[in-house]
């Protein structure tokens, strides 16, 4: 069994937020630099990427094919990468992401992505209950401050309780040989 990359949400929107009155998506720049080099391992080693983009109903600045809903311009998928188009928090719920990585036979995804306690969460509990190994990039996921903690503590909390699901590691220790 083969590994992928599955990047999670990484669209214009959280990356603006903080220009129309939102919060600042949590380290920001160094996110989108931990995902190209992930990008980078994993198209240096042949392992498919996947990208999932959340997506809202038409109408909505982030329906398909709207400015907001657009993957971040520094990381957007080449033509052999796999868009997976979903409504819910969970990357697999109502998706072909379960079929896709089937199909090419991968047993271990590398997670990234945002939001740390809604999409990312829910897609390694669920990637797991899938049957498939899941490794977090522990740095490389991010959030927003809440009104109960602050998204450094939120992300090191999730680290923390996610293991029980996933094996946590740096983008720099990650592999995908």
């Amino acid at each position: 069994m083969k590994k992928a990359l599955v990047i999670i949400d990484m669209q214009i929107m959280p990356f603006i937020w903080k220009d129309y009155g939102g919060k600042p998506l949590y380290q920001e720049e160094q996110i989108v630099e931990k995902v190209k080099e992930l990008i980078k391992k994993a198209k240096d080693a042949n392992a498919p990427v996947y990208y999932v983009m959340y997506t809202e109903l038409e109408g909505s600045p982030r329906a398909e094919n709207q400015p907001l809903w657009q993957i971040h311009p520094e990381i957007s998928p080449t033509a052999q990468d796999k868009v997976i188009i979903k409504y819910h928090a969970d990357s697999f719920y109502e998706t072909n992401l379960d079929k896709l990585l089937r199909d090419d036979e991968i047993g271990t995804i590398v997670l990234c992505g945002v939001q740390t306690e809604f999409c990312v969460d829910t897609t390694v509990k669920s990637a797991y209950s899938h049957g498939y190994k899941v490794e977090l990039a522990s740095d490389c996921h991010s959030t927003y401050d809440s009104s109960l903690m602050i998204a450094e503590q939120i992300i090191a909390h999730h680290n923390a309780i996610l293991d029980q699901f996933a094996k946590i590691f740096s983008a720099e220790e990650i592999t995908f040989i």
